[in-house]
């Protein structure tokens, strides 16, 4: 007994060259993930969850969000979007609002009204119950920033506590809450 086993050394080495040829097609398959995921979650969309209910009724704590950065790419946020930005007190938090004015305008909240250059915005989205009746302003909004708001006015820390939301915060449109499944929309 010579101690052979059975396997000759020319049927193992294409073995070994099958195995590695695997792994090495595995390995550019997850690169190539990790390149297309990185591309679409910097330039594309993201996903996103709300914590807190400062955007009741129309976002509630724990909704699941889909944030289109690319669009800002492109165009700038408009009156009436609900935007994600970094939080200008502590950029490393994320925030979502909706946009009540940009730079120019005029803002100034009395008797549960929101009024934009002296005009009454239509926040038909605001229940009377989520409306806060505190007075704010005027107050003109500078260049390259933004005046936002949350949709529940009585608990929402926003605009009216901490000041405007500079451009370059803003990363992304609220394009659809797709979870709970029940509650899915498009904006």
């Amino acid at each position: 007994m010579t101690g052979n086993l059975g396997i000759s050394q020319s049927h193992t080495q294409p073995q070994i060259f099958f195995w590695v040829d695997q792994l090495i097609a595995w390995a550019k398959t997850i690169a190539a993930a990790a390149v297309y995921t990185t591309i679409v979650v910097t330039f594309g969309f993201q996903v996103a969850r709300v914590d807190g209910q400062s955007m009741a009724p129309t976002l509630a704590d724990h909704d699941r969000l889909v944030v289109n950065k690319f669009t800002y790419l492109v165009a700038a946020p408009r009156t009436g979007d609900i935007v994600m930005f970094f939080y200008p007190v502590n950029p490393a938090e994320a925030f979502v609002k909706r946009v009540i004015a940009e730079e120019g305008d005029t803002v100034r909240i009395a008797g549960g009204r929101v009024y934009v250059n002296d005009q009454p915005i239509d926040d038909s989205y605001v229940s009377n119950e989520y409306r806060s009746h505190e007075n704010f302003g005027p107050q003109v909004v500078q260049a390259g920033h933004y005046f936002v708001l949350g949709d529940h006015r009585n608990d929402s820390s926003d605009s009216r506590e901490w000041g405007l939301v500079p451009r370059k915060y803003i990363t992304g449109q609220v394009q659809a809450r797709w979870w709970p499944l029940l509650h899915a929309r498009v904006f």
